[in-house]
């Protein structure tokens, strides 16, 4: 079961929520009160037809007045809001791979998360707004066993059913276990071929296999056999297979715990998990740190960017 925290409102009408925003921008100063009321409690798709109405009968562009009249980690929130999802995506895809060095957290947690038709739209997506393919400029970023997996992954080769094959599954755990910890060294292409090919239900059933097999769980085999980011990229990949929630509750941790507080990943996952699975991941932060997860956001931001993250969480 996924539940969001955000769903699409009742009784929605364009006009007065169009008109409504544009007056709490217009003039003088911003009502950001309204603001958040409108953008944080209406669908994607409601806040695509808001942004419509804006073009067509007012002749503005609402993320250009957004931006006009926000700013900081507030205007991050609520443009990021207004963006189609996928669009939203390949943004922080393009973001991550542009200039010196990469980002290759943000590339593991966005393509090693998703199904193979999600992986598609973000393909297609991304050539259309950059023209240029997405695993080209992945492949000219990143390099080894990391780029092989996540060629795997944009090029949609993992299975698409969800069938299972218990037979196979336990000759798929014997052979990762003959890859890395039944010889000396580690065989890492065997680790990319089923990782990155085998539907999820299968890699589930191998997981389980592979504890009969080895009497440890996958994670610690590849905890002992790779390291780095090629490590975070296949553990993404189990822990989606196990709970996509948990996942996500973890990488949201992460981004909060310590000193400081990394904004951009904090803002990714709450705006593009809100519609498909932020309530599970509050129910799985709060076991899995004994905290709520609003009560952490509320500690760690404040201001306006503060009220826009709790109303997406509540």
């Amino acid at each position: 079961m996924r539940t969001p925290t955000v769903y699409p409102r009742e009784g929605f009408s364009v006009v007065e929520d169009g008109e409504t925003l544009r007056g709490a921008m217009k003039g003088f100063g911003t009502d950001e009160e309204a603001v958040i009321d409108i953008i944080c409690t209406r669908s994607n798709w409601q806040r695509q037809q808001i942004a419509a109405f804006f073009e067509e009968q007012l002749g503005r562009d609402l993320i250009d007045d957004l931006k006009s009249e926000l700013g900081g980690n507030f205007e991050d929130v609520i443009v990021a809001l207004v963006r189609p999802p996928t669009e939203y995506l390949c943004k922080h895809l393009h973001r991550a791979m542009k200039g010196a060095g990469t980002d290759e957290d943000t590339l593991i947690e966005i393509l090693c998360t998703r199904n193979n038709d999600e992986i598609r739209e973000i393909v297609d997506t991304y050539e259309q707004m950059y023209d240029r393919p997405l695993a080209e400029q992945m492949c000219s970023e990143t390099s080894g066993d990391l780029r092989r997996l996540l060629t795997f992954i944009v090029t949609c080769t993992r299975d698409d059913s969800n069938e299972v094959d218990c037979e196979r599954a336990r000759e798929q755990a014997e052979e990762l276990y003959a890859a890395g910890e039944g010889r000396l060294g580690t065989e890492e292409s065997s680790f990319s071929k089923i990782l990155g090919h085998e539907n999820f239900d299968q890699l589930r059933q191998i997981f389980e296999e592979y504890k009969n097999v080895s009497g440890n769980t996958i994670e610690q085999a590849l905890r002992h056999e790779v390291d780095g980011d090629y490590l975070k990229a296949l553990l993404a990949v189990v822990e989606c297979v196990q709970s996509p929630p948990a996942y996500f509750a973890k990488r949201l941790y992460g981004a909060m715990k310590g000193a400081g507080t990394d904004d951009e990943t904090l803002i990714r996952i709450i705006v593009s998990r809100s519609e498909i699975d932020l309530g599970s991941i509050k129910e799985e932060f709060e076991r899995i740190y004994d905290k709520t997860l609003e009560s952490m956001v509320a500690n760690e931001t404040s201001g306006d960017y503060k009220r826009a993250l709790l109303a997406l969480l509540r």
